[in-house]
């Protein structure tokens, strides 16, 4: 029977906000715990009958945007003990998943005295959300490359405002001082991070370097919500205002940069090998092969470790050219590349081509007895090889273990004594000094 507006009474209105109500919970924050009054619909499964209210506010509004079902990383859970205390009645919007798919849900929360809360749940028409959640969609592609954000005041040592946007469109009014803030957050930065962060996040660096309308940034590694570390971007953006002695006021951003900045290590990083590669036969080419001597003797003196040095000449190679041509010759310098790079690729030592027919080897904690036996297993290992063109060739050594009084040129000028050594006893063997 349809009723007209003369006839509808408060009692019809209180059951029909029953029947549309889908959770109702009482919550006492003090104690930590909930008890459920009524669940229906997705709410069965998702809320217990009585628990954690802890948990419950990381379940309704601390889980990753798009899965519900992971959890956020413990460090970033420090703000759910200061998040859920209500002064007033409280209202917003919550993105829950089941199965996978989104649904729109309502959640007011009304203090009834002290510590004690009522919460009221429900779902809202899955049409009219999907129109919101395309629109909400093109907009926050933007938006969520910040992670986090909020607003400082130094002089007051608070923050808020803060909205961490994996975990929420909206934002939370925690409180939490700066001081105390900063001292939470250096645990998800990076260990080797960590003290940049602390001197660029002081407040008294920020008081002293930014003035009103100036920016300031650095990158680093940060925890994200899943536990992981990735680049991004801290930005601290100080307010404008006439009060420049006392009115220190910031936003805060932490913008992921994660994606951009792998791929700019990565491009780096085939520049770099592209700058130290010979390019006749893809190993070390000759700067990077003495860097890496450079590096060795400075290992050797500070860590006494056993570092050994081996140069390796092609014996005749001029032949090779002259009978062949300069192809085959590059065709033979390549094919002994090879070998070298195969017989050192299980053992930790680097090689380079010096220049020509001549290679080096740096082979770390080896000493000299054992660089001895590598160098008469590749000298061998030559001997037996078939060469294109070339046919059969062989090679010469000379070796040096690194001491710790070595420089440069005292390890270098011993190797290619120990080289000439082997030449001048008829090629196709290996000395050392």
């Amino acid at each position: 029977m349809n009723k007209t507006l003369e006839d509808f009474t408060f009692q019809d209105a209180s059951e029909f906000i029953v029947k549309g109500i889908d959770a109702a919970v009482v919550i006492n924050s003090e104690t930590d715990s909930y008890r459920t009054l009524v669940k229906k619909g997705m709410f069965e499964d998702f809320i217990d009958e009585t628990g954690s209210y802890k948990a419950l506010t990381q379940k309704l509004w601390f889980h990753l945007k798009d899965d519900r079902e992971t959890e956020v990383t413990e460090d970033y859970q420090v703000f759910i003990p200061r998040f859920g205390k209500f002064k007033g009645k409280y209202s917003r919007r919550l993105k829950l998943f089941k199965d996978g798919t989104p649904h729109s849900i309502q959640m007011t929360i009304t203090p009834y005295e002290g510590d004690i809360y009522l919460m009221i749940l429900y779902e809202l028409d899955s049409s009219e959300y999907m129109k919101e959640f395309l629109t909400n969609e093109k907009v926050s592609t933007i938006q969520n490359t910040y992670l986090f954000s909020m607003y400082i005041d130094l002089f007051k040592d608070t923050t808020s405002s803060i909205s961490i946007t994996e975990i929420s469109d909206d934002t939370m009014d925690a409180e939490i001082k700066y001081s105390q803030w900063r001292m939470m957050i250096v645990n998800m930065i990076w260990p080797d991070d960590q003290e940049l962060f602390l001197e660029r996040t002081d407040p008294e660096y920020l008081k002293k370097s930014l003035q009103p309308g100036r920016t300031s940034s650095f990158d680093c590694l940060m925890k994200n919500l899943e536990g992981k570390y990735i680049w991004v971007k801290l930005t601290f953006s100080r307010a404008e205002t006439n009060n420049k002695e006392e009115d220190f006021r910031y936003v805060f951003m932490v913008q992921d940069i994660n994606e951009n900045s792998m791929q700019l290590m990565s491009t780096l990083k085939k520049y770099e090998e592209l700058a130290s590669k010979d390019t006749l036969t893809d190993i070390f080419n000759h700067g990077r092969i003495e860097t890496e001597i450079h590096n060795a003797i400075e290992i050797v003196s500070r860590d006494e470790r056993n570092v050994s040095l081996m140069m390796f000449d092609i014996d005749f190679f001029k032949m090779v050219n002259d009978n062949f041509g300069h192809a085959v010759g590059d065709v033979t310098l390549k094919h002994f590349a090879y070998l070298l790079k195969k017989y050192f690729e299980k053992k930790n030592a680097v090689i380079g081509r010096w220049g020509g027919e001549e290679f080096v080897a740096v082979c770390y904690d080896t000493n000299l007895e054992t660089a001895s036996m590598y160098a008469e297993e590749i000298r061998t290992k030559v001997e037996g090889e078939e060469f294109s063109v070339a046919g059969k060739i062989t090679v010469s050594s000379g070796l040096t273990q690194i001491q710790k009084e070595d420089e440069f040129e005292t390890a270098f000028d011993k190797m290619d004594k120990a080289l000439y050594q082997a030449k001048s006893d008829g090629r196709n063997c290996v000395r050392f000094i």
